[in-house]
């Protein structure tokens, strides 16, 4: 009896904002979609995005670093990489804190954005329901950044240790992996903020958030995708890359 009161009011929560909930999920697979897709592209070639490029290039130059003992390139390099996850952390928590602003005003602000919502829900709740979406993803991005800021600081140690038993090639490998690594956890920050985009659309509306995230998805693909000419550059990084494996 109480498990049949329990699914009525889930029922009942989630019939004005139904619309919402299916072109958001429809929104999440898409994007969920393409990033399996080059995933896979990227199991059968490594250099399919500039992600995976850049895999190759910071493996070689792991590699170069710790064979010539560069350390000043190795720190000046990784500072820069840990003041660009440290600025974009940042914006993830100012636009936190600005999106929270907004929850006092959905009064006045409800209007405007139903301007053009035709299908969706116009009720609060739907609005409540999109900025705490909204904060979810942005959320994401911060601890993303934060943890490549993390793994970078660990790699601007282990990169300047001498190797103790001799066996360079798995103390380079080591340390390419936690740089790669960080490098991955920076990317995923990048998607979740371009998956922003379309989130802000779907406060005007369910259907232009599908829309937007289909555009968004055909930026994101041109953005990733590798060059001929960017391919041709990286064959010398990949043999040089080699030496790791």
């Amino acid at each position: 009896m109480r498990s049949g009161c329990l699914e009525g009011k889930a029922v009942e929560f989630l019939a004005p904002h139904f619309l919402d909930v299916v072109c958001l999920l429809i929104s999440i697979t898409m994007f969920t979609l393409y990033n399996v897709f080059i995933w896979r592209k990227l199991k059968s070639d490594p250099i399919y995005t500039i992600q995976g490029a850049s895999n190759l290039a910071r493996r070689a130059w792991v590699v170069t670093v710790m064979e010539e003992k560069n350390d000043i390139l190795a720190v000046q390099t990784l500072r820069n990489s840990t003041m660009a996850a440290t600025f974009l952390a940042s914006t993830a928590i100012l636009l936190s804190v600005g999106v929270l602003s907004l929850t006092g005003q959905l009064d006045t602000i409800g209007t405007t954005w139903h301007s053009l919502n035709i299908f969706g829900s116009t009720e609060q709740s739907t609005l409540a329901l999109k900025i705490l979406v909204l904060l979810v993803n942005l959320f994401i991005a911060f601890f993303s950044f934060s943890s490549s800021i993390r793994m970078y600081n660990h790699v601007g140690f282990m990169i300047n240790v001498p190797c103790m038993d001799g066996n360079y090639s798995s103390s380079m490998t080591f340390v390419a992996m936690q740089l790669n690594r960080a490098a991955s956890h920076f990317h995923f920050g990048m998607h979740a903020f371009y998956f922003l985009v379309p989130l802000v659309f779907w406060f005007f509306g369910p259907l232009l958030l599908v829309f937007s995230t289909l555009a968004m998805i055909c930026v994101v693909f041109c953005l990733d995708r590798t060059s001929k000419m960017y391919c041709d550059y990286m064959t010398p990084f990949s043999m040089k890359s080699c030496n790791l494996k």
